[in-house]
């Protein structure tokens, strides 16, 4: 007989995020306006707490929206936030509108990523980039940050992969601390598995850390820009981001303006 699994009261997964974010239950009081007998109250059982001031706790704590959906249904409210798949049509023009960006980006590479590195869509110019990569790192769902740092991905053609995989390692730890999504933590574990962490760090000499890779025999430098949906509304596109590639010298920038790719999608990353 299959048993559902306990779900925590309200009160004690609204402490457990206070904790996370290492809030003292003043400091949670002071940005969210509700006083701190009141939160005791609620994080002890003692009292209920309205929808709204779910809401308010929430934004004040920064859970991700998946989670404040959870904290709705622990407290016995309706989720106040859709959770659709990426190919639904109710979200279609958002997808298309960051569809068009990707190709807006050519002749440099830009893919769509969601909340695990994986790639949801990308332009015909990242495929110069992995090609070479051992064809299991290239089935779907293919994760971004395990290709540019697995022995078998693009790590022997990154010149300074110590330093761009500190950068993703920073990058995917500092989003486990925030989500602490089981995958992100594992992810973090298995990147850092890659990287040597015996490295002298190299003195920055630039202003932004660049990535610089191999591409048949010429090295190329680019630096990277991510953007995300501010205003997302759906768990689904909450943690989508935009990650653009742009030349870092004037070799790179020569190379990729001479050689525009011919087709303005990614043959090989199956749009979702």
């Amino acid at each position: 007989m299959s048993v559902a699994a306990e779900v925590p009261p309200v009160g004690a997964l609204l402490r457990t995020w206070r904790e996370r974010r290492r809030f003292s239950q003043q400091e949670l009081s002071n940005r969210s306006r509700v006083s701190t007998r009141h939160l005791s109250r609620v994080e002890t059982g003692r009292a209920h707490p309205t929808p709204e001031m779910l809401m308010r706790l929430s934004e004040s704590l920064d859970v991700p929206l998946r989670d404040r959906n959870r904290l709705l249904l622990a407290a016995g409210y309706a989720p106040r936030y859709q959770d659709h798949r990426l190919d639904d049509a109710s979200i279609a023009v958002v997808m298309d509108g960051l569809r068009r960006l990707l190709d807006a980006h050519l002749p440099y590479p830009a893919l769509l990523l969601d909340d695990h590195w994986d790639i949801v869509d990308a332009n015909a110019a990242v495929d110069r980039l992995l090609a070479g990569c051992a064809p299991e790192l290239l089935e779907p769902p293919v994760n971004v940050v395990r290709v540019c740092l697995h022995p078998d991905g693009l790590a022997d053609r990154i010149g300074n992969v110590s330093e761009w995989g500190s950068h993703l390692l920073q990058q995917v730890s500092h989003r486990a601390e925030r989500t602490h999504d089981q995958r992100h933590h594992e992810l973090a574990a298995e990147i850092a598995g890659y990287l040597d962490t015996s490295d002298a760090a190299t003195p920055r000499t630039g202003p932004v850390i660049t990535l610089e890779i191999d591409m048949d025999g010429t090295p190329l430098r680019f630096f990277s820009t991510s953007a995300t949906l501010s205003t997302a509304t759906d768990a689904a596109l909450e943690g989508l981001h935009l990650e653009t590639f742009l030349p870092a010298d004037g070799e790179t920038r020569r190379r990729f303006d001479r050689q525009p790719p011919s087709h303005p999608s990614a043959p090989d990353t199956p749009r979702r």
